[in-house]
């Protein structure tokens, strides 16, 4: 209990926390001093051309306050790049009897709820949005149409990350805009944003 376990920076998170979870202490190696986060999303197709959209993780917290390591093992400044493996797939419209049973030799025969599964990989920032991601929820949104998702031309893609990590850093709801005595949100698109910071084009 309390000894340190050596262990390489460049490898899963689940290494560093069975080391935790059994009260000992994980300490990253670097033989280069360069990291990578890599998030997992799944969405759905709402049809041939657009899915339900991914939320890429919170414009709050971590994302804000990016020397913080509260409950993660690295700061968020510290990783050189932030990437999404995403998966898109469609939902069985056919109903299904959830409470039919099968036998071990009948798993093949039982119908899936999902099926048809597509994979896309960008860095985080190309396939954002402007927009929160569900609700009122404080979480990024993705662009929703499948061609741009695959492709990274989300609305900050041209822009580039630093624009898109200035814009949600920013970024206020109308509850967050009431706390600190704001009448409302400086802005709430990108196009607003643009003209808050007096940027007239990006090249």
């Amino acid at each position: 209990e309390g000894s340190e376990i050596i262990i390489p920076s460049f490898t899963i998170i689940s290494c560093a926390l069975s080391c935790i979870y059994n009260n000992l202490i994980p300490k990253f190696i670097d033989s280069e001093d360069n990291k990578i986060a890599l998030d997992l999303k799944s969405t759905y197709r709402k049809n041939d051309k657009i899915v339900s959209g991914f939320t890429l993780g919170a414009f709050t917290g971590y994302f804000r306050y990016r020397k913080s390591n509260k409950n993660i093992t690295f700061p968020y400044e510290k990783y050189s790049k932030h990437y999404i493996l995403g998966i898109i797939y469609s939902k069985r419209n056919k109903e299904i009897n959830e409470k039919e049973k099968y036998t071990i030799n009948e798993l093949e025969e039982i119908t899936s709820v999902i099926y048809d599964f597509e994979f896309i990989f960008q860095e985080k920032y190309k396939i954002a949005k402007d927009r929160p991601g569900s609700g009122n929820t404080k979480n990024i949104g993705s662009v929703t149409n499948i061609e741009d998702l695959k492709n990274g031309t989300g609305t900050f893609s041209k822009l580039g990350v630093k624009i898109f990590d200035d814009y949600w850093i920013n970024y206020l709801t109308k509850d967050m805009a009431k706390k600190i005595d704001l009448p409302k949100p400086p802005y709430n698109n990108i196009e607003k944003y643009m003209k808050f910071r007096n940027i007239e084009e990006i090249k």
